[in-house]
């Protein structure tokens, strides 16, 4: 199966139609997104054509391709209007025998970890930068933002099949970064 891995959106309807065309583009089956959806929070200015009742209405179309975890922007009410489940605080599955735990990072991060064995996964947005680390044993994946990087990186997603990480700059999908399970 091959996933397309993306986080911080915040509403970015611009940014939201390109995320949906590297689904595409990459053949992917099924969509994470890592939590902040729809709104900028107070702490970012607003994204390139900021418009979250757009974003719903693109992602509602999608909704049997996604898999959310929620944002520190993301809030109850947002499930009202999303007709996939964003309110979960991590998910977990496995990958090459390797447990990866997702979340946005709000919550649980390399400062607070979540209970995780030696060679595990911990994989979260939030931060708006992409990261590829190992801490403690624990391996550190970050797919950056979609659509409000920071510290120079790109607008960028990942793609993970068949044990293999592939980090992506929105526009083109062109890979700067990989990791092997």
């Amino acid at each position: 199966m091959k996933w397309l891995i993306a986080s911080d959106l915040h509403g970015s309807a611009y940014y939201c139609r390109q995320l949906l065309a590297a689904f595409d583009r990459e053949a992917a089956d099924r969509m994470l997104l890592l939590g902040d959806l729809l709104y900028h929070g107070p702490r970012n200015d607003l994204p390139r054509d900021y418009d979250p009742k757009a974003v719903t209405a693109l992602l509602n179309e999608r909704q049997r391709d996604i898999l959310a975890v929620r944002g520190n922007c993301d809030a109850d009410i947002d499930q009202v209007v999303l007709q996939f489940p964003i309110l979960a605080d991590y998910a977990l599955f496995s990958e090459a025998g390797k447990l990866i735990f997702v979340t946005h990072g709000h919550l649980f991060n390399l400062e607070h970890l979540p209970p995780l064995h030696e060679g595990d996964i911990l994989l979260h947005g939030h931060t708006h930068v992409p990261a590829c680390q190992e801490q403690g044993g624990v391996i550190y994946l970050n797919p950056g933002s979609l659509s409000m990087p920071k510290e120079d990186s790109p607008h960028s997603y990942m793609t993970l099949e068949d044990g293999l990480f592939l980090w992506k700059t929105l526009e083109t999908g062109e890979i700067f970064r990989t990791y092997r399970l």
